[in-house]
């Protein structure tokens, strides 16, 4: 099958590879029909994750036709149109029991931080992911969730991480009634994250960016503030001075570890590696938030080290919040928030690209080309 093997930083391409197998009595096959670049991809493509090893095939957010079934799957029949949640879940340990979903202790050998994410390094579980033409879903009887009829099927890819994850940004940050909610990073994380702070009852939604395209994507899909850090001397004082010096009830770290801004976190967390990636937008996010505010922080950030000051964090009472999204917690609230049309997820797909030119995709997403926002990759056989 044709499917995106990595090669090493800034380095993939469409190869051949094995059709997956059935290992276990409760997987499923599933023939890709779209699957995504997301942003956490590109901390895989510049080398910012531990323990991503040549060979791999990335992509977490993908949606497609089941194949083949275990024989212990009783939920999902051959030929149902499913959307897969990026997280490998049991359905069973006492995290996936508390909705936990992105912290399964058993889809993971290294379950004390994440659990399984599909195709995202062997420190998430070494699964292959779904910028392929086929996949092996394990758990089928728990992640997979069958697309309503209605549904188009552009909605329902996003549906696998990017809405849950702009919308647990949202939901971890406690917005209450009126609130003034800042935003850093205008990637389709971030433009879903403004655009459902709304949804919890936000008076004022702040973004942060330093790409004017996307910028101005943000303003009018989020219908929010934007303003661009480099025009800015300081944008902890910018925000503190807008916000009558109090600063804002949330802020929401929607970049991670390739975030840009400071020399200092740009030499030490993505030159020489001394620290898990650029903690840029997390330094802001803590020193923008008023007293006793809240960071929520859906970021990408690996598992060693970061320079933080947890001395602002202690002395200004600031709760922090932080996870993977538990896609399959939040699928019946999202789905029902597209059907009544409050969000409208497909209109942030920019690019379509074929599966075959993904080093392309790649290139394009990364070095911000052509006003790219989110680029879906169609496999061949979903384009007969």
């Amino acid at each position: 099958m044709l499917a995106m093997n990595y090669r090493g930083p800034y380095r993939v391409r469409a190869a051949q590879k094995p059709y997956p197998e059935i290992l276990h009595p409760g997987d499923a096959i599933v023939r890709v029909t779209r699957s995504c670049i997301c942003g956490s991809d590109l901390h895989l493509y510049h080398g910012l994750v531990p323990d991503t090893r040549v060979g791999m095939t990335f992509g977490h957010e993908f949606i497609g036709v089941v194949e083949e079934i275990g024989s212990s799957v009783q939920k999902l029949a051959v030929g149902d149109n499913v959307i897969v949640p990026f997280n490998v879940a049991c359905g069973m340990c006492a995290f996936c029991k508390q909705g936990l979903f992105g912290n399964c202790h058993e889809s993971n050998p290294q379950a004390t931080a994440v659990g399984g994410i599909f195709g995202y390094s062997h420190t998430a579980g070494g699964y292959d992911g779904g910028q392929a033409e086929f996949v092996r879903v394990p758990y089928a009887d728990v992640g997979p969730t069958i697309i309503p009829d209605w549904m188009d099927h552009d909605d329902a890819v996003l549906l696998t991480d990017v809405v849950p994850t702009g919308y647990q940004a949202a939901e971890m940050g406690g917005i209450k009634t009126g609130d003034t909610v800042v935003v850093f990073g205008a990637g389709p994380v971030g433009i879903m994250a403004a655009r459902c702070a709304w949804l919890f009852g936000a008076g004022r939604v702040i973004v942060i960016d330093h790409l004017e395209y996307r910028l101005d994507f943000v303003r009018n899909y989020a219908q929010c503030e934007a303003y661009n850090f480099r025009s800015m001397e300081d944008p902890v004082l910018f925000l503190k001075k807008t916000t009558d010096w109090f600063g804002a009830d949330v802020c929401i770290d929607a970049v991670g570890s390739d975030a840009s801004g400071s020399a200092l976190q740009t030499i030490t967390g993505k030159k020489l590696m001394l620290q898990a990636g650029s903690a840029t937008a997390l330094h802001w996010a803590i020193n923008s938030v008023k007293k006793g505010g809240i960071v929520s922080i859906v970021g990408v950030y690996g598992p060693t080290d970061n320079l933080v000051p947890i001395g602002n964090v202690v002395n200004k009472g600031i709760t922090i919040r932080a996870n993977q999204a538990s896609v399959k917690r939040l699928l019946p609230r999202l789905i029902d928030h597209i059907q009544a049309g409050r969000l409208n997820p497909k209109a942030i797909i920019t690019h379509r690209v074929p599966l075959e030119e993904v080093a392309d995709a790649y290139h394009i997403f990364s070095a911000k080309l052509d006003n790219c926002i989110k680029p879906i990759l169609i496999p061949p056989s979903a384009r007969k």
